[in-house]
């Protein structure tokens, strides 16, 4: 059986050398490559993959809200995050949003191989740097994320925010009013419990949301 595998990545480099690595598998093919979240959601909509590796860190929807979205729309897709984060915080939340498995960029290779196989046969998957017992601990009851209040779409707004975006171009790309952009900061703001624009950027990228360049 040939394991269909769909690609989301930014790096354009990256998603080349791992497509040419997973396509010399004999039981492996590339269905496509998605440049940004959103063109995931959609290319898991059109090709039917069995397996998406998906980059932790994209822009329009990142590896966390596309992973929710697609986990809605088709929950047969098994998804493995990839990303250069190992510590507990970014595990958890990958395997909340509904992941399957967990690889370092820095482990990439045959580690991807073996996750790629791994997630496809319903097994779990991490990093070998990373404990085993992880997988209990992400899943626990360990404190709570405070993004873990937010909807997709709300975070989806914050990270556009965090990102500089304005309200007048967060409504544009999203076919919302601005009134509507507007409420979805002002509810962030009472579940963050943050008094200002400010605390809300502070906290998104203490969070993770973002990444300082």
């Amino acid at each position: 059986m040939i394991i269909r595998v769909l690609l989301a990545d930014d790096h354009g480099v990256v998603a080349e050398g791992l497509r040419a690595l997973i396509d010399s598998q004999p039981d492996m093919k590339v269905t496509g490559v998605a440049a940004d979240g959103r063109d995931a959601i959609r290319l898991a909509r059109d090709t039917s993959p069995d397996v998406m590796v998906m980059d932790n860190m994209m822009p329009v929807l990142n590896g966390i809200e596309a992973t929710q979205m697609v986990r809605q729309r088709r929950s047969n897709v098994r998804i493995l995050m990839l990303s250069m984060h190992s510590d507990a915080m970014h595990v958890r939340r990958a395997l909340q949003a509904g992941a399957q498995g967990y690889v370092l960029k820095q482990s990439v290779g045959n580690d991807l191989l073996d996750a790629i196989r791994a997630v496809h046969a319903g097994r779990r998957y991490l990093s070998a740097p990373l404990a085993d017992e992880l997988i209990e601990h992400v899943m626990s009851d360990a404190p709570r994320d405070p993004l873990a209040r937010l909807s997709a779409r709300e975070r989806q707004i914050l990270k556009m925010i965090a990102e500089g975006r304005s309200t007048v171009e967060i409504a544009t790309q999203l076919s919302l009013s601005r009134k509507t952009v507007e409420t979805y900061r002002a509810r962030m703001m009472e579940k963050l419990k943050v008094d200002n624009l400010a605390g809300l950027v502070k906290l998104a990228i203490r969070q993770g949301v973002v990444e300082l360049g």
